[in-house]
């Protein structure tokens, strides 16, 4: 290997068999740096092995609660007295009835808002009822349950805060602003264009509005059950601290501000204050 410029060595290649020599001009840099190289590469190949394997683990566990939320909707199925059997004086106990068929539509409503599929409400049924309760009172309990789950389903995150491709997952990837280093990446990035609609993924408070560091433009949401959401880069908030949101709600606007290397929106799910991986809550099984 002889050394032509101060930037630029030539690497000699011999054919043993044949007598023949090749020479090979590479900038001296790449040279030094092999080293580095191979073990960025090395890097990568076991972030990824730890990240297949924290999704693999986390997808279960995620996938065994919102498995618990089917059932119990579920389990409210064919449970209930059919309209018909009902006898016409019991005039408050069919409002029961459409009161329930009411919060199963809204239930769908915010499923469908964040691209979920919704339950089926063709008929209705619930936990067990003591008998010696009359049906009014039956109905009112299952009436209860219902704005129960409602709420846990509404003050959940779920879907997407933009219905777009991926384009950074959640855990260590490589540094954008320095390819030499691994970073840990505690959110999921979208694809998007400068003014593209962000939206709430469940109800909630917010919490903080306004710029944050390498976040740049960013809302922060707290949610029930102790969840967290975050939305960063953004071009433009739409909310303010202290505002109560709701599913579906227009809370800003995509952009490329804070530690950003083009337009995308950065997306962040927390339960009990810590980290975890949103791609886990975009859908609901």
């Amino acid at each position: 290997m002889g050394k032509i410029k101060n930037d630029v060595s030539t690497v000699i290649i011999v054919n043993k068999n044949q007598q023949q020599t090749q020479s090979l001009r590479i900038k001296t840099k790449h040279i030094y740096r092999l080293k580095h190289y191979a073990v960025f590469a090395v890097l990568v190949v076991l972030s990824l092995v730890v990240s297949v394997i924290y999704l693999k683990k986390e997808n279960k566990r995620n996938a065994e609660e919102r498995q618990k939320l089917i059932a119990e909707v579920y389990r409210l199925q064919g449970q209930i007295p059919k309209a018909d059997t009902v006898k016409e004086t019991q005039s408050r106990a069919q409002q029961y009835i459409e009161g329930i068929e009411s919060k199963l539509k809204n239930i769908n409503s915010y499923l469908a808002k964040r691209g979920l599929k919704g339950f089926s409400h063709k008929s209705i049924g619930g936990p067990k009822i003591d008998t010696a309760l009359s049906e009014e009172q039956s109905f009112a309990m299952y009436d209860d349950y219902l704005s129960r789950i409602l709420k846990d389903v509404a003050s959940t995150p779920m879907g997407y805060p933009k219905v777009s491709d991926l384009t950074s997952f959640f855990g260590y990837r490589s540094d954008p602003f320095n390819g030499g280093h691994a970073e840990f990446h505690p959110g999921i990035d979208f694809r998007g264009n400068k003014g593209d609609k962000v939206t709430c993924t469940a109800n909630g408070t917010v919490v903080s509005a306004g710029w944050s560091n390498g976040y740049g433009n960013c809302v922060r949401i707290r949610h029930a059950n102790n969840y967290e959401t975050l939305y960063g880069h953004l071009s433009k908030i739409n909310v303010s601290e202290g505002e109560k949101v709701k599913v579906g709600d227009n809370i800003g606007l995509v952009g490329s501000t804070g530690r950003s290397t083009g337009n995308h929106l950065h997306y962040e799910v927390r339960k009990n204050g810590k980290l975890v991986n949103p791609v886990n809550y975009l859908r609901l099984n």
